[in-house]
């Protein structure tokens, strides 16, 4: 990383997490708040606990339930040397802990063991009420699995490690057990001190990616999405709100809408939206440019769609384009997106044939 100042680029060095005082609760706390950190837009995850003790009284760092109802176990290492220093490799331990959770058959076992405990833990981050944290638990999980319509439950499970540094043993086992079908990715934290502030660049680094995943046609900019010999669209290079904005798919000024919500906001030129978090709203006035527009319940501020969604609908992650409405068109920005994928396809394998 540089900083650039009067055109002169000067290298920011990254620091560890040690030499920051940070311990592995530091960073776990950070993932647990942020978990978007080690996913993406196209992506729905839902925080479900943390420290959860097993039979064996191990206790895994984070877990979680993704958009195909599958239990996600997330385990964090604060570096290199945390890893070698274990009597039991990074990745075993992850996999133990896994194995326990494929124990769970049903959204209520998980609610019970797992969820209602991490409510009750975190009671001021949830709108509790009336409710017990198993009552809360299974109305929002149940809630997040229809709305990604979730079918089965649980039929596998998901690792993600995270350190700010791995060892050659813990990668290579790693990229064994993917070649053998197994569901684990590495992600590298590294830390940078600019401006008083810590910026964390977060890296994936297991599984590999194709290099079709990279490839880039610089002759025609949608060109990259699609090709007559490969089908198959990756979600690593799948267009983003900024493609969608430069293709005219949408427009700056357009309304988006929380699907099934009744909360709107605000499309900006950037990809950015205009919302107000929280709230059900109904936009008064539409301005693209405007940074405080007036709405029913208050003003909104400019914030990524994604942290919008998020706060809406109360997820540690979310799919965005799935869950983001077109109002005018009534279609999800996943809809509008393939529709234009496949019409460029079609005009490209056209131009081929001819």
């Amino acid at each position: 990383m540089y900083s650039i100042k009067d055109n002169q680029a000067t290298k920011i060095e990254h620091v560890t997490f040690s030499q920051l005082g940070m311990n592995e609760n530091d960073i776990e706390e950070i993932l647990r708040c942020n978990i978007n950190m080690l996913c993406d837009e196209e992506e729905s995850l839902l925080i479900v606990g943390r420290q959860v003790k097993n039979e064996k009284n191990g206790r895994s760092d984070l877990t979680a339930v993704d958009n195909n109802g599958n239990i996600v176990l997330i385990e964090i290492k604060r570096d290199k040397k945390d890893i070698e220093n274990r009597k039991e490799a990074f990745e075993f331990q992850a996999i133990r802990y896994a194995a326990s959770y494929a124990k769970i058959e049903s959204p209520d076992e998980l609610v019970k063991l797992v969820y209602a405990p991490y409510i009750e833990k975190y009671k001021g981050e949830f709108e509790i009420g009336e409710l017990t944290s198993y009552e809360l638990g299974i109305r929002k999980l149940n809630k997040f699995l229809e709305a990604n319509d979730v079918i089965n439950f649980n039929e596998k499970q998901r690792i993600i490690l995270a350190a700010g540094e791995y060892d050659e043993q813990t990668l290579s086992a790693v990229a064994w057990l993917n070649k053998n079908s197994v569901d684990m990715g590495c992600y590298k934290l590294t830390p940078y001190p600019i401006n008083g502030e810590t910026i964390i660049k977060a890296e994936k680094v297991l599984p590999l990616a194709k290099y079709t995943d990279y490839y880039v046609n610089l002759m025609d900019k949608t060109a990259r999405y699609v090709s007559k010999r490969e089908k198959t669209i990756t979600r690593r290079v799948l267009p983003k709100i900024e493609d969608m904005l430069l293709w005219g798919a949408v427009k700056a000024g357009d309304v988006i809408k929380a699907k099934d919500y009744g909360a709107e906001a605000v499309l900006l030129k950037n990809g950015n939206v205009l919302a107000a978090p929280t709230k059900i709203l109904k936009i008064e006035r539409l301005s693209a440019d405007d940074k405080s527009i007036p709405m029913q319940n208050g003003v909104a501020t400019e914030m990524s769609m994604q942290t919008w969604l998020k706060d809406v609908y109360g997820w540690s992650s979310i799919q965005t384009y799935n869950f983001a409405v077109h109002k005018e068109s009534g279609k999800t920005l996943s809809q509008i997106r393939e529709e234009y994928m496949e019409k460029i396809a079609k005009e490209t394998n056209d131009s081929v044939d001819q």
